[in-house]
């Protein structure tokens, strides 16, 4: 079997696939319209680095209104934001929820990565599918960061390949020496990680 990978960005996607879930899960495949689903072809995989800003246990900080950024906010601002909070809440949920009911479908092998860790994520607990693979320490594969993340294997399962490759080879980062986008940098996944991932849990 070959393994092509199709990954999409979520956060840039998101409009477009929403739209395409639900012209799939409305109608039957004689009477719609093609979609990018349709081109996946067999021994294709969609791997889903999915938003976590609205699922992770961080955001309830926000949702309470105890980020240190809000200090000086009033009941009303911070309500206002509530309401956007749960907005894209609700948007990701579906988006999400949409995806794999697609994938499910037309059998298509799907993987959903997202953070997992010792907070409540609204996945875990809002939804009827467990997590197929948790890695409490990324750090210990390979990756940059000691960052928890928790993956759903759809439609298949994980390999669990025996890799033998030596980690200490691959030097690690610290959190406070991060310069420009925070966020953006610790949800990256190093090449050594991404390499070691594939060979153990996807081949």
């Amino acid at each position: 079997m070959k393994h092509m990978t199709m990954t999409f960005s979520m956060t840039l996607a998101k409009p477009i696939m929403l739209s395409i879930y639900s012209k799939i899960l409305k109608l039957p495949m004689r009477e719609r319209e093609r979609t990018v689903f349709d081109n996946v072809k067999e021994g294709d995989q969609i791997i889903a680095f999915f938003p976590c800003t609205r699922f992770e246990a961080q955001v309830i900080i926000d949702y309470k209104g105890k980020n240190a950024g809000m200090k000086n906010w009033t009941d009303e601002k911070k309500l206002e934001y509530d309401l956007m909070l749960h907005e894209g809440l609700h948007k990701n949920y579906n988006t999400i929820t949409k995806m794999v009911i697609v994938c499910l479908r037309q059998n298509i092998p799907l993987i959903i990565e997202n953070p997992h860790g010792a907070g409540q994520h609204y996945l875990t607990r809002y939804w009827c599918l467990e997590p197929s693979l948790i890695d409490p320490n990324r750090k210990d594969r390979g990756d940059w960061y000691n960052k928890p993340t928790q993956y759903w294997f759809i439609n298949r399962k994980p390999s669990n390949n025996l890799v033998f490759d030596a980690i200490a080879q691959y030097p690690g980062k610290a959190y406070s020496k991060i310069r420009g986008n925070v966020q953006r940098e610790r949800s990256a996944i190093s090449p050594h990680y991404a390499n070691r991932f594939i060979r153990e849990f996807i081949i």
